[in-house]
């Protein structure tokens, strides 16, 4: 099996208890970590291949837990308004016009844009999964997808058959790169009978669920007005906690809900710049992390937010909740990046396959050009990546042991043209959109 070396500068391994590595090494074979640690002579001895990282930092690729790749379609289409007036009126009628093609090349556009800043896993929830999978099988990267589903319950049922199939087609495919959750849209959007329904599979298919939960206060409004229940207490009834949970936002949360996501072990996605712009909320994720909740980080879509750069995440959640808990020493350089890796290997159930750099752990790493004047002077390699690194510092981007972007620019397919095609497609809908 072909073995290379990487000599660096900086290693952060993201392995417990593990501190940063100065003048360090990682050894891939196949598609594997195989050692890590201090440089020493005769450590690069059998390797086929030995790469010279001594100006960079090496470090767990990112892991973005949720977004909507496809949705970068839309960017700047519906900026500046509430969630629910978002939706209605910007993205549905949008979306009504998707094609499968566009799916495909707006997926295509996204993936490029991620890995170009450090993400090598996302977890994507959105319709036409096929091309979704497709893009994700040629470019490399790796990828949880969650046929989204939401509707009336005749529609509900032909689409929960349509994940589940697709769930199955996809499993184990591109090199194993390719898991899937069932995609319940929210409590809003579905019926409770709908809701059980994609429980009930679910527990058959041994899956997990990606449902975005407590993302504004109108939803708070409407399922107490529908239901006479906050949206936690609403879902329980409908069984959604008998499974893994996956929960985007998780905004809207009082003291007896955190303590019961913690006992349920359910896992939240903290979007913290889509709930800005869309003042959606701030999320309690210092009380949720004291309460033992698990707490990644993720883009949302690009529609929302509006970029895919999950450094840019690590940065505002790490600033946003030292201000909001009057606390500088709330969310540490160090917690921001495990959210943005281990923290989010494991809420996608993949925290034995990704995350960290260790031993028998899949080679997902992404390399930070530190020859730059604003990551100058590294005196705390974890402070530089969380506070001060950007997604354009990236320099290269490793997936499955094979490299994916090298000096800054993708491997597989042509970037400009992906970009000109998913450009042409989002031109085409902003005209059905205004009819001109």
């Amino acid at each position: 099996m072909p073995a290379e070396v990487i000599h660096c500068q900086w290693l952060l391994t993201m392995a417990e208890g593990a501190e940063p590595i100065q003048d360090a090494y990682v050894k891939i074979v196949d598609d594997k970590i195989a050692e890590v640690g201090p440089w020493r002579d005769g450590v690069a001895d059998d390797a086929d291949v030995v790469t010279d990282a001594r100006t960079k930092l090496v470090m767990p690729g990112l892991v973005n837990t949720h977004t909507h790749a496809a949705m970068v379609l839309f960017r700047s289409l519906g900026d500046d308004y509430p969630l629910y007036t978002w939706l209605q009126e910007k993205i549905w009628p949008l979306e009504a016009n998707l094609t499968a093609e566009d799916v495909y090349y707006g997926t295509r556009l996204a993936i490029n844009e991620m890995l170009c800043s450090g993400t090598t896993t996302f977890a994507d929830q959105y319709f036409f999964m096929d091309e979704v999978a497709e893009a994700v099988a040629v470019s490399g990267i790796r990828a949880v997808l969650s046929r989204g589903i939401l509707g009336s319950d005749d529609e509900v049922e032909t689409k929960l058959e349509e994940a589940v199939e697709q769930a199955k087609k996809w499993k184990g495919k591109a090199d194993g790169r390719i898991t899937a959750m069932l995609g319940p849209h929210a409590p809003y959007t579905l019926s409770p009978a709908a809701l059980r329904q994609i429980v009930t599979a679910a527990k058959h298919y041994q899956m997990s669920l990606h449902i975005h939960v407590a993302e504004t206060r109108d939803e708070l409004e409407e399922i107490g007005k529908n239901y006479g229940k906050r949206p936690i207490a609403y879902l329980a009834d409908q069984g959604l906690f008998s499974r893994p949970v996956l929960m985007a936002h998780g905004v809207w949360l009082d003291e007896g809900e955190i303590s019961y996501l913690a006992k349920q072990k359910v896992a939240v996605a903290h979007n913290p710049s889509s709930n800005l712009k869309l003042a959606s909320g701030i999320a309690p994720v210092a009380q949720l992390q004291e309460a033992g909740v698990l707490v990644s980080l993720g883009t949302d879509g690009a529609a929302s937010n509006n970029r895919l750069d999950m450094f840019t995440e690590m940065r505002t959640a790490s600033l946003l909740h030292k201000v909001v808990n009057n606390d500088p020493t709330v969310l540490p350089a160090e917690t921001a990046l495990k959210m943005a890796t281990i923290n989010g290997a494991r809420a996608l159930g993949l925290g034995d396959q990704i995350g960290s750099l260790e031993p028998g752990k899949k080679a997902d790493l992404i390399m930070i050009d530190l020859e730059r004047s604003h990551l100058t002077p590294c005196f705390n390699p974890v402070s530089l990546m969380v506070y001060t690194a950007r997604g354009s510092d990236v320099a290269a981007v490793m997936v499955n042991g094979k490299w994916l972007v090298k000096e800054g620019r993708v491997l597989a397919g042509d970037e400009e043209e992906i970009r000109r095609a998913a450009a042409a497609r989002a031109k085409r809908l902003a005209q059905l959109q205004t009819g001109n």
